[in-house]
Formats: C-alpha cells, structure tokens, sequence
C-alpha cells in the first residue's frame, strides 16, 4: 500500500527521490538496468506524486474581462473560432465595417448594436458604454 502524500514538502521530497532514480537509470542505459527492488520503488514513488498531482484543484483560466467593443468582439471571435471575415457574415455586415468598427473609425449604430445583441449575446450596456 502507498502513503498518501499530505504536503508540499513531502512531495519534493518524493520528487527529488525520483530524479535520483532517473538519472541512474540515464546514466546507466536504461530502466532496465536498474534493481528490481529500486524499479518497484520507482513505480509507488511514481504513484504517489501522481496521486498528489491529481488531488490539486485546477484553477480556471482567468480571462480579462474586455474593456472596449474591440475587445469583447475579440473575445467573442476567440470563442467562437470565428476569423474577422465570419463574424462580419454573422452580423451581415461588410469585412471592411466591422475593421471599422474594431479600430474605432466607425461608430456602431443602432442596427448593428441589436444584431451584436441578438447574435453575440453581448450585453446591451456594454454595447452603449462602449460603442
């Protein structure tokens, strides 16, 4: 039976056991060329950093939230797997408007605000603080 690792520092302690397995192994040729005893030492430590690895929490992807219309229609291709040129077809609108739109040298009119509303899920005042 192995021992479940409860800390950090049992677990380097573990790790660094490995390493030393592993470079005799390189050094030498091989697993193979290692004891029996020290390959069946090898798999429980292996086991045991496995099981720890396992028990930690992965945290989410903590993504930015946007701060301008360019920004959020970024994400939203992002999200999406839309190239600029799809995106522009979602909302029925030309490439050239919605670079426009992206860079800021044309304003979103009410038209396009709903359809990035309806089609987006973008919400409407952001829409409005942002366009």
């Amino acid at each position: 039976m192995t021992t479940i690792l409860k800390t950090d520092s049992e677990y380097k302690q573990v790790m660094a056991e490995i390493e030393v397995f592993l470079q005799k192994a390189t050094h030498n040729g091989g697993f193979a060329s290692l004891p029996s005893a020290e390959i069946e030492r090898l798999r429980v430590l292996s086991l045991q950093a496995e099981a720890y690895e396992d028990a930690i929490p992965i945290m989410p992807l903590q993504v930015p939230k946007p701060q301008t219309l360019s920004e959020m229609l970024s994400l939203k291709m992002f999200q999406l797997k839309l190239k600029q040129k799809d995106l522009a077809a979602m909302l029925d609108i030309t490439p050239t408007r919605l670079s426009e739109v992206m860079t800021g040298k044309r304003k979103v009119n009410m038209d396009l605000a709903k359809r990035l509303h309806q089609k987006l899920a973008i919400d409407p005042a952001f829409i409005l603080e942002h366009a």
